[in-house]
């Protein structure tokens, strides 16, 4: 009987089942002080995987860096400028509006649908660098300024070369310098949850007029935006918010069908 009590009492005072068991490096890394115990380099190692990640999340769900490969933008977004996309500027019920300058999916609108999925590490790899900003953006992202909106009736051009929509011509202060509003005629009614999208740089520009023959009809749908292009965030001489909206607003439609 004294054995077996010997025996019991080692039992309850011994190690638990995964008490004597080697942590990891990561649960030594979360246990307080841990960090200091890892040698230099995993401890330089497990920061660097958890500010990616964090990194991941914010442009996942937030802010996102978006490298401005052309001059489509000009010169409001110049080759070589990292935008910060505002991701969360259409979350909560708000809409795009006929002067924001917008980063969208042209998958369906601006570029044909794949005939098949990239594989998975190459796109995961490519994803990654692309939210990271180490990367160019993807090949079916793009960013313009938003023209008109779901019910506008867009014209171009009046009798003095403007834009109108709804019967209101457009003053763009923001078009490059000697560039006309358009070389090209048209007259488009933006479907509902639809946008109607042109370069600030019209005559370096491929947008909603290049595809107007195409399925679609150069329109990008709303849920394929991706954020608002609110600031440049890189170079440090570029620093700021995006260029001026339209003037004067052009009012909605009759029917009621435009947004803002």
């Amino acid at each position: 009987m004294d054995t077996e009590a010997e025996l019991t009492e080692r039992g309850h005072s011994s190690p638990g089942a995964g008490e004597g068991r080697p942590r990891s490096a990561f649960a030594r890394f979360l246990a307080p002080d841990g960090w200091r115990r890892l040698s230099p380099l995993r401890g330089a190692a497990l920061l660097g995987v958890a500010c990616t990640v964090f990194l991941l999340l914010l442009a996942g769900f937030v802010v996102q860096p978006f490298l401005i490969p052309s001059r489509s933008m000009e010169p409001t977004l110049r080759v070589g400028d990292r935008l910060l996309v505002n991701k969360l500027a259409y979350r909560f019920g708000d809409v795009p509006r006929r002067g924001d300058v917008v980063v969208f999916d042209g998958t369906g609108s601006f570029v044909p649908e794949p005939d098949g999925a990239p594989g998975p590490l190459a796109g995961l790899v490519g994803g990654a660098a692309s939210a990271l900003g180490i990367g160019g953006p993807s090949d079916t992202d793009f960013v313009k300024r938003v023209v008109g909106v779901g019910g506008d009736d867009v014209v171009c051009c009046d009798a003095r070369g403007r834009l109108a929509v709804n019967g209101v011509p457009l003053a763009e202060p923001y078009l490059y310098p000697g560039d006309a509003p358009s070389k090209v005629p048209f007259r488009i009614v933006v479907p509902l949850d639809h946008l109607w999208v042109m370069g600030d740089h019209r005559s370096q520009s491929r947008d909603s007029r290049d595809h107007l023959g195409a399925p679609g009809g150069g329109m990008v749908p709303v849920e394929k935006v991706i954020g608002r292009a609110d600031w440049i965030g890189w170079p440090p001489s570029r620093r700021g918010r995006t260029a001026p909206q339209p003037g004067p607003a052009a009012p909605a439609p009759a029917s009621g069908g435009g947004h803002g």
